[in-house]
């Protein structure tokens, strides 16, 4: 077998800032930094969401369901990238950028789909308070997860297998910090119109629907508002969906920018910024972003601590 630089010929080359090897070392810092933050945070949620009865609701169900996500996307993406950064190459197998790749897509499409069951648990709360238990029942939060998670690996399954199979006529560089698939499709060696078809179709279903079912969402949600005369419930409405509605506009204005945008209107630099964006400093900042407007959460913070101090001192 070949070699080159200690790497397999099989292996892909992650080239990322390599040519500007003093800004890699800040974002390598940078890096690590929001991967600390991300596991912290993310964790945290799913913990207190758990463990605090007060928060075994609808909207914190997916909301753990959201870190959960969040957290597996990152790890599946920052611990190689910190590798090559801190290492001597900057290589990643084929198998671990097919598994790279195949977890990014069904996580990222799995978010997209949430992220819109999460619009319509505010919708539910806000719109039909007092229906609000028997709509969102148990059974039907269950099954809207799971057709978000079935959907994501459905999407992955489809978009990895047709990506793999084009032809690289021996291109090993990519680009990126990571296995993403503009950087696989752009070292093709032949222009495949199907998979053209294929990528914007499902670009259209597990981004531009869900993003306009949200939208939809937070229009009645918005003329519900404006009706409510009570200024405490008026407060707490626009906390809850004001750190969705955040959540929603970081997560899909980057992607979309990056997926349906075309690909001579993005520099180089421009689209790996924007790759860092959305693969690390998204992630860190949902659970910031619900935490730090979310007087229930911060308050079951405290509980679980509370109650850990008194069960550590008896």
């Amino acid at each position: 077998m070949d070699t080159n630089n200690g790497s397999s010929t099989t292996d892909f080359i992650l080239l990322g800032f390599s040519d500007r090897p003093q800004l890699e070392r800040i974002i390598s810092g940078l890096v690590f930094i929001f991967y600390i933050v991300t596991l912290v945070g993310n964790t945290t949620i799913i913990l207190v969401s758990y463990l605090d009865a007060q928060l075994h609701t609808p909207m914190y169900f997916f909301l753990s369901n959201l870190s959960f996500l969040d957290l597996c996307y990152a790890t599946s993406i920052i611990p190689q990238m910190l590798v090559n950064l801190w290492g001597p190459t900057r290589s990643i197998t084929y198998g671990g950028c097919v598994l790279q790749f195949f977890f990014a897509l069904d996580l990222g499409s799995a978010e997209c789909l949430l992220l819109a069951v999460m619009a319509y648990d505010r919708y539910a709360a806000v719109c039909q308070p007092l229906h609000y238990t028997v709509i969102m029942h148990p059974q039907l939060c269950q099954k809207m997860v799971l057709t978000a998670w079935l959907g994501g690996l459905g999407s992955a399954l489809i978009l990895c297998s047709l990506t793999l199979k084009l032809p690289r006529c021996g291109h090993r560089d990519m680009d990126t910090f990571y296995c993403e698939m503009p950087a696989l499709i752009k070292m093709a060696c032949v222009y495949s119109k199907v998979m053209e078809i294929i990528v914007f179709a499902l670009g259209v279903v597990f981004l531009l629907v869900p993003l306009s079912l949200i939208l939809i969402s937070y229009g009645v949600i918005t003329q519900a508002v404006v009706r409510i005369k009570s200024e405490a419930r008026w407060r707490k409405v626009l906390n809850t969906c004001g750190s969705h509605l955040t959540v929603v506009t970081l997560f899909y204005g980057t992607v979309i920018y990056m997926y349906m945008n075309q690909q001579n209107t993005t520099s180089q630099d421009e689209g790996k910024l924007l790759t860092l964006f959305y693969t690390i400093i998204t992630p860190t900042l949902n659970p910031l972003i619900y935490t730090l407007r979310n007087k229930d959460v911060k308050s079951a913070v405290k509980r679980t601590l509370c109650v850990e101090k008194r069960s550590a001192k008896s």
